[in-house]
């Protein structure tokens, strides 16, 4: 925006509605604001918020999976007549 057409002119010709360029107008500067304040956490969008108890539950299964595995494994290890030492370094 050089000044040379008028922020009307702009959206109308840019198909923009009036309400959606003053909210970026709003959201830009009010990033402007909290970059200038040394905030420069990105805020989580409310899909990122609903997701988090979903991956959290997939983590946890994926550690229980491979904690179960890796005793199975130390166990048949033994089984086999490694020591306690050869076991932990595997």
């Amino acid at each position: 925006m050089d000044g040379e057409d008028r922020i009307a002119e702009l959206y109308r010709r840019e198909g923009i509605s009036r309400g959606i360029y003053y909210k970026w107008s709003k959201d830009f500067m009010e990033a402007g604001k909290r970059r200038l304040a040394d905030d420069t956490i990105p805020a989580a969008t409310t899909d990122e918020v609903k997701n988090l108890p979903g991956e959290a539950r997939d983590l946890k299964e994926v550690v229980a999976a491979q904690t179960l595995e890796l005793r199975l494994l130390k166990k048949s290890l033994r089984e086999d007549g490694a020591t306690k030492n050869e076991v932990c370094r595997t």
